[in-house]
């Protein structure tokens, strides 16, 4: 296979760090591209590529590697979700946000394009585009008053796709509609019972479940025997826990639900539709299911990935010829995780991705009949996995006895032992988990000769029901004590120095990091806190002016706003004795900048020494090149003068932060 002409145009970088530095540049350029899905006749890929504050949908030519089409959305604006919805036609939805670490929020726009970039159209949207798709598209008449995402179906007749759609009205109810991909026409299929609902169809692509909740945020499930029937109410969540659909067998008589369970992980349990007898298929004894695996080209569950530690699969229909695909791809990339991403219609060919805690991954075409894969493309081709730092899968027990998961991360070459440690809490902090696989933080840390200690904290998901709920109301209560908890297990495992330590986090881990030094004050010898919330009771009242189903989440999660003021960072400024950076954006609708300058100001006053970057124009995350650099570079100088590292060699700011060392 020719080597593809897009990447063939990046020049490949060396991570060769200098003595003593660590070239920042190479950690945080942008993977060459996101996602990657061969066409249903196998003639074309598909692929979205990160710009610095927007992304492209590109199509390319399987065989000669020739760019034919690429579709362009505005600044701030991404490909959220694409699908091809025959072999020459891709439909594609639109997510806007306004940071790097910002949540992508759906706009509700639906755009298509022909495989050789022509009629391009946008199908639903709310406001017309000027330049940036390269053409003046206007929404079809009458679809510019809703939003729309695509509905997970078999791939249909090329024509067509099964979109979730709502006005924009107050409280509506959801619709699923089938639309013309060509000219935005749509037909109605389905009304939703209640408000903010799903959708999921049998193999047939007949919509036959729905789910959501209403301000209340309680979770119904209905379920209708097919088009036009009543719905029928299947499950109201209770106690916290509920089932969603995830397929059908191949004839629509059983459906399989991924059910939360009272304790331990989520389990698939497959329902006889007309006896509504379950049977429990599936189930891990730690991880829930990260993601199922299909029949090729319907939605027939057969298994599940699963992220405990490295990614596995499993299967409870272990004969099906996708089964055996996967277990002989495994068995060929033994020590990665490999995940089939997708497949020509009839099978001969799939799309495989591969990757690890040091390969931040490979694209590979595997044939089925010849049983050969052809190597495609990297995500970051100047990365070599040899050089790079290993992931441990590490489990701590937290002093209730609570059992964590997390990773440790030792730089290459090192011994592991008596390191200088970077904790490194993950943001969310509810329904968020660290995973197993490349990091680009831990990466740049550790070649900087530190240790990364990346612990998913009670509330974390990926555990089950039961993991994530210990986490409610408990931000600097046991949230923060499993951080505490996991650091001193560093040390006792000899891993950590236990006189160079600090924290550092974004978002809800900035928080912690200062609730960190706060809170143990002789743990840690310095916190960084990247975009972060440092006062709780404001962060609730400023939420809860959004809406009262937001009010009500933050008040089930976060706490009573009265007794929130006793665990915000800000408040206990004078409690904290170890230098601090903030970094914050301007423009942060997540973490508005005003909660930084606030800790900063506490900080002062407490006499604590802090230094800041702060970016105006930026927002949940700094976006540009050179703020990204200059944010890691004034991280790694920060973090030498209290723990010793190697500080950058390269970006803006570089010759201050080792004249500062």
């Amino acid at each position: 296979m020719k080597k593809l002409l897009l990447v063939a145009a990046l020049a490949a970088l060396s991570l060769n760090a200098a003595a003593g530095g660590v070239d920042v540049s190479v950690y945080t350029r942008k993977d060459q591209f996101t996602d990657i899905r061969i066409s249903p006749g196998g003639q074309y890929f598909a692929a979205t590529l990160p710009m610095e504050d927007r992304s492209v949908l590109a199509v390319i030519e399987r065989q000669t590697g020739k760019l034919t089409g690429t579709f362009r959305l505005p600044r701030d604006n991404y490909i959220a979700d694409f699908e091809w919805v025959g072999p020459e036609r891709v439909v594609l939805s639109a997510a806007e946000k306004f940071g790097s670490l910002d949540e992508p929020q759906p706009t509700g726009e639906l755009f298509a394009m022909n495989a050789d970039g022509g009629k391009a159209e946008m199908l639903v949207g709310y406001r017309t585009q000027d330049g940036g798709l390269g053409t003046n598209i206007k929404p079809k008449k009458g679809n510019d008053r809703i939003w729309a995402y695509l509905i997970p179906t078999p791939v249909g007749d090329g024509r067509t796709a099964l979109i979730s759609a709502q006005p924009y009205s107050r409280d509506p109810h959801s619709t699923a509609e089938r639309i013309d991909a060509f000219t935005g026409r749509m037909q109605r299929v389905a009304i939703a019972p209640m408000r903010n609902a799903r959708f999921a169809t049998d193999n047939q692509g007949v919509v036959r479940f729905t789910w959501g909740s209403n301000s209340d945020n309680i979770r119904h499930l209905y379920y209708r025997t097919g088009d036009g029937a009543a719905w029928d109410l299947v499950t109201i969540e209770k106690d916290g826990l509920f089932e969603v659909p995830v397929g059908f067998s191949a004839d629509n008589q059983t459906v399989y639900l991924q059910v939360e369970q009272p304790s331990g992980p989520d389990a698939i349990v497959a329902m006889d539709l007309a006896t509504r007898k379950r049977t429990q298929v599936l189930r891990d004894d730690r991880a829930d299911p990260w993601r199922i695996i299909y029949r090729n080209n319907t939605r027939v569950p057969i298994g599940a990935y699963f992220s405990d530690g490295r990614l596995h699969s499993d299967f409870f229909e272990r004969e099906a010829p996708e089964a055996r695909l996967q277990k002989s791809l495994e068995a060929a990339f033994a020590g990665q995780g490999v995940v089939v991403t997708s497949q020509t219609n009839d099978g001969s060919l799939a799309l495989v991705q591969v990757y690890s805690d040091q390969n931040p991954g490979d694209f590979y075409l595997f044939d089925t009949k010849a049983r050969k894969a052809a190597h495609v493309l990297a995500k970051r081709e100047w990365f070599d996995p040899a050089q790079q730092a290993t992931s441990k899968p590490i489990e701590v027990k937290a002093r209730d006895g609570m059992l964590l998961h997390g990773y440790i991360t030792t730089p290459n070459g090192s011994n592991g032992r008596n390191l200088p440690l970077v904790v490194m809490p993950h943001g969310g902090p509810i329904d968020v988990q660290d995973h197993w696989e490349f990091d680009s933080d831990a990466q740049l840390l550790s070649a900087a000769g530190y240790a990364v200690l990346q612990l998913n904290y009670r509330g974390s998901s990926g555990y089950g029901k039961s993991y994530v709920s210990a986490g409610a109301r408990e931000w600097g209560g046991r949230m923060q004590d499993d951080l505490t908890d996991a650091t001193r297990w560093a040390i006792a495992e000899g891993i950590a120095d236990k006189g160079r330590i600090c924290l550092y986090g974004a978002s809800y881990g900035a928080y912690a990091s200062l609730m960190g030094v706060a809170k143990e004050p002789d743990l840690y010898k310095c916190a960084v806190g990247y975009v972060g919330v440092y006062d709780l009771p404001k962060m609730i009242a400023d939420d809860t002016r959004d809406s009262r189903r937001s009010g009500n989440w933050l008040r089930e999660w976060v706490g009573d706003p009265a007794a929130l003021g006793d665990v915000s960072p800000n408040r206990l400024a004078d409690r904290i004795k170890v230098p601090v950076f903030l970094a914050a954006g301007g423009e942060d609708r997540v973490a508005p900048i005003e909660h930084s300058r606030m800790m900063e100001s506490a900080l002062r006053k407490a006499g604590v020494p802090v230094e800041t970057l702060y970016y105006d124009t930026e927002a949940h995350g700094f976006y540009t090149q050179e703020h990204r650099q200059a944010f890691y570079t004034q991280l790694l100088a920060f973090l030498s003068r209290s723990l010793g590292g190697a500080v950058a060699t390269t970006g803006a700011g570089a010759a201050e932060a080792k004249a500062a060392k």
